[in-house]
This record gives C-alpha cells, structure tokens and sequence, in this order.
C-alpha cells in the first residue's frame, strides 16, 4: 500500500473511494427498483443506516487511520463491517427484494446449508481468527487488492452470520429461540479467544504499524493491545448484547403463551403479506 503523506492532519481527509461508491449505489439502487422503499419507515431507515454505516467505515477518516496509522483504528472497522453493517442491512431488506438474489438453485442450495447456525458461525469465525495471523493480516496491508478482497469475505461471511437470527425470509428461516441464544453465546468466543492472544503478546505482531506514523501519543505495542481489546471485550460484549435481546423477545413470546418452537411469521416483518402487497401494487 502507498505511504500516507507526511502532512499534518492528512488522516482527517475525506477520500471518497469509486469502488465503494459503485458499491453502495448498486446496493441502493438495487433496493430501490425491487420495491425496497415499501416496507416501514423503521426498516427502510434501517437500510439506510446500513448504506451509511458502510460508507463512513470505508471512507473518510476510520479509512485513513485504518490503512495507515492504527491497528486498532484498524479493528473498529472490522468490527463496524461485521457487526454494526449487516443486522442494519438484514433488518432493513424486505422479502420480496431478497428472493430475486436466491432464485437460482445453486445459490438457494448453498444458502439452505451455509446459513444453518453450525455452518454460518464456521463461515464466519474462521476466516476472521485466520486473517489476524500475521502473515496474512501484514499481506492484505500491502496488496491493495488483497485488501478489498479481505473486507469483502468480511463483509460477506458477517451477512451468512447474523441470517440465522435476522432472515429476511422464511425460506431460509431463523433458528429458534434457545438456538439463537446459543449460538450468539458461541460466536463470542473464537473472537474472545483470537482479541486475548493479540492484547497477550509479548511483542508487535504487524511490524506495518512499527514503521507508521504514530497518532496520540500510542507507542506500536499499546496500539495492538488496545486493537486487541476491542475484539476482545467490544465484540464479546456485543454479540452477548445481541443475545440478551433475543432472549427478552424470548421470554415475551412465552409470556403471550405462544410457545411454539419456530420463529413467528411476525417477526420477518409479515414478508408474506407484504409481498402480497408489493405483488398488487407492481
């Protein structure tokens, strides 16, 4: 990757990227012209913060102090691309604008086995635990294209791994309850276990941010211990926040005396019915 220049405050720049740019109207556009802008106002807001979420995380200044200065800029953006982008985006896209991207079988049998909750959580703790090696983490810091190759199997394995707690479509449906609170409770802990061993060693592990400029006063290794700390104890944290959730709406259900396993119909946001609806009105 090229050298940041050496100018006072050059991190605060806002680079608009045209490959995120491209991205992020496709996307929209995408949504749009599938009747994306017809469900409530909270789920298309929900898109909408997807979009910008995903926008400020690859642009501006969390993109320069990632790329350039910080290992633990570096891994808030990480943790913005697999745990803020994807619940915003899966809660925020209605049914009928999903179905289209599954209709050819060979993407519907691979999404039938990879968003089971054993297959998407292996999808996704994986290639994030193994990318943090620093063999791999230093290659995607110097090839560019590598890089956008590492974010984009981010972003992508993060999506397969909250679908088994926010699907968009009964077909692929949510686990139930008790598997959902599971599964949040063991995603937390390769992450723990990957954030302990960077904030535990004894030494830089990604000699890229010994040669960087250094910001507010952190030395390399406090940098990576604070990285380290974010996957660590923010993530962890996060995914058990997720998993207190589920269990309120858990307990409600059962409260109602609805108590039965799969989740309710309801809780897709009616896809049923509002393709329906979409389908007369087109």
């Amino acid at each position: 990757m090229t050298t940041p220049p050496a100018v006072p405050g050059a991190w605060q720049r806002w680079d608009l990227h045209p490959s995120v740019i491209i991205g992020l109207a496709l996307l929209g556009g995408l949504y749009v012209y599938w009747g994306g802008l017809a469900p409530p106002r909270r789920r298309v807001a929900s898109f909408v913060g997807a979009l910008t979420v995903l926008g400020l995380a690859l642009n501006g200044p969390l993109h320069n102090l990632s790329d350039f200065y910080l290992f633990s800029a570096h891994m808030v953006q990480h943790l913005v691309l697999t745990l803020v982008f994807p619940p915003l985006l899966l809660y925020g896209t209605p049914a009928w604008v999903v179905r289209p991207l599954l209709r050819p079988r060979p993407v519907m049998r691979f999404a039938r086995w990879a968003t089971r909750p054993l297959a998407a959580g292996v999808l996704f703790s994986a290639p994030i635990t193994l990318w943090h090696f620093p063999q791999f983490y230093e290659a995607a810091l110097e090839h560019h294209g590598l890089h956008v190759v590492q974010h984009l199997v981010f972003i992508a394995t993060a999506v397969i791994m909250w679908w088994p707690v926010l699907s968009p479509v009964p077909e692929l449906p949510r686990a139930s309850y008790a598997i959902q609170l599971l599964y949040l409770f063991a995603l937390g802990l390769p992450m723990s276990l990957a954030g302990a061993l960077i904030t535990l060693a004894d030494r830089v592990l990604y000699p890229f941010y010994e040669s960087a400029p250094r910001m507010w006063g952190l030395t390399p290794a406090a940098d990576q211990q604070l990285g380290g700390l974010l996957m660590w104890v923010v993530g962890t944290i996060y995914l058990w926040v997720a998993a207190t959730v589920v269990w309120f709406r858990w307990s409600i259900r059962e409260e109602a005396g609805d108590v039965e396993r799969a989740v309710p119909l309801e809780a897709y946001g009616n896809a049923e019915r509002e393709t329906r609806n979409a389908e007369q009105r087109t």
